[in-house]
């Protein structure tokens, strides 16, 4: 199935970028009056017949409309610290896309390697990758944020689930398996911490656990932070689908 992205939609009109007009008049060759489905990035497909056929600008008029096309029935973001090889965190950030996932923030904690992310090659690799796997929404992608400051920023969240992996034990609060305590839950908002090559450190997981943060664990094999990330999002994917 093919499908293109716009995020220019008025009334009954939606326009593609050049990229995605080129992709669809000069590899795929549709001309004026074919039908196309375009994804708004926001969870609707739409069903639309080809205006103008310039590999510039398409012009599209819009037919008909799905909401919720692709959809998963929870909410996940990710927060996860970027890793020292731009590389790993790229195929991370596309593999749970194509699982499921709804938000993504790089944060860089005391222990990261990597301090500076350039988020608009991630957000072309989320749009790929929603195509790809046939979902209307794309994940939003925020600019990079201290660890610190991400804790603080969901420190009066009530309503969903907050999740910290780390790789040490806490006597006083032990990891529990992320798969006892998702199934324990009864909403469907949430959120997961994933620390960089280094852990969080110590101090950051108190500052965690003091904003309601659940530690946990993924098992017993150490998790390189990608994969880690991976399997946190897979994690959740079965657990409501």
């Amino acid at each position: 199935m093919e499908l293109f992205y716009s995020h220019e939609i008025e009334g009954n009109i939606c326009h593609l970028d050049q990229d995605e007009s080129g992709h669809c008049i000069k590899v795929l060759r549709h001309r004026s009056g074919d039908e196309i489905s375009v994804i708004d990035g926001c969870g609707t497909l739409l069903r639309c017949r080809i205006l103008t056929d310039s590999p510039k600008g398409v012009d599209a008029e819009i037919l008909a409309a799905e909401k919720d096309w692709g959809c998963h029935p929870y909410r996940l973001h990710m927060a996860v610290c970027p890793t020292k090889n731009n590389d790993r965190f790229e195929w991370f950030a596309e593999k749970a896309c194509e699982i499921g996932f709804d938000e993504l923030t790089p944060t860089i904690g005391e222990h990261s390697e990597r301090k500076v992310l350039k988020t608009s090659r991630v957000g072309k690799i989320l749009v790929s990758a929603a195509k790809q796997s046939l979902k209307a929404a794309i994940p939003v992608i925020n600019e990079p944020v201290a660890v610190k400051d991400f804790i603080r920023s969901c420190a009066g969240e009530s309503t969903s689930l907050k999740l910290i992996a780390y790789c040490f034990e806490d006597e006083r609060v032990p990891r529990r398996s992320i798969k006892e305590v998702l199934d324990e839950f009864e909403g469907s908002d949430i959120t997961i911490m994933i620390g960089p090559e280094g852990d969080f450190s110590h101090v950051e997981a108190e500052a965690a656990l003091e904003a309601g943060f659940i530690p946990v664990h993924l098992g017993a094999s150490r998790l390189r932070t990608e994969t880690a990330a991976l399997t946190a999002a897979a994690s959740v994917y079965f657990r409501y689908m």
